[in-house]
């Protein structure tokens, strides 16, 4: 079972978000129970300084970009690339981590700030890797974070074709394999490529209404340990 940590000084919540506007709070810190703290009130963190630097930013995009069970779209292509890769969980978090932060990525925001918080949630058990591997390589994977029927997605990485595709199957494999409809991932903004794979841009408001019934859920088995 994941370890609770200790509360958060700060105050973390969408009481004063406007609608539309993404970035909600500037401040506070990365202790594990403010991240945690923020995930549960709909929030995410991501530096608002070059690169990803601090003052540290809060963040409710809206639109919300979220996969439900069954709405994972796998092409022909992609079906074929899955039998090329073997998905394991938290066997690389380190180096998930370290590829997602690769400073030669365009848009690059994980610093080492995030990568320690995250690396903390971890060996509390509330982070999590989905790893594609491929020949006992490491070609692809995802981090984010388990908090009963919610994952909240944080970046994914590839080193070869449709790597970071066949974990994001692989997540959702896990994350919805007792067949909870209030379980989702939550993967932030829709973009066109995460579109491509089923995932839908939801008004903050059903966002935080989905997100106060997935925290009833229990966290997948896979996820908790």
């Amino acid at each position: 079972m994941p370890i609770e940590p200790a509360a958060s000084r700060w105050q973390l919540d969408l009481d004063r978000a406007t609608p539309k506007d993404d970035l909600v709070g500037v401040g506070a810190d990365l202790e594990p129970g403010t991240l945690l703290m923020a995930y549960r009130a709909g929030l995410f963190p991501m530096g608002v300084g070059e690169g990803g630097s601090l003052p540290n930013g809060w963040w409710s995009p809206d639109p919300r970009g979220v996969l439900l069970p069954g709405h994972i779209k796998v092409s022909r292509s992609l079906r074929k690339s899955l039998q090329n890769f073997e998905i394991r969980v938290n066997t690389a978090f380190a180096e998930v981590m370290a590829a997602c932060a690769d400073p030669s990525r365009e848009g690059r925001w994980i610093t080492t700030g995030i990568i320690a918080a995250y690396t903390r949630l971890y060996e509390l058990g509330w982070a999590h890797s989905v790893e594609a591997w491929r020949a006992d390589e490491l070609v692809g994977g995802l981090y984010g974070v388990a908090i009963g029927g919610l994952f909240a997605g944080e970046s994914m990485f590839h080193h070869a074709t449709d790597a970071s595709k066949c974990a994001l199957v692989g997540l959702c494999d896990l994350v919805f394999a007792d067949g909870e409809p209030r379980r989702f991932i939550d993967v932030q903004w829709v973009t066109p490529h995460l579109g491509s794979l089923g995932v839908l841009g939801v008004r903050r408001s059903d966002y935080v209404a989905r997100l106060q019934r997935a925290l009833l859920v229990p966290a997948p088995e896979a996820f908790d340990r």
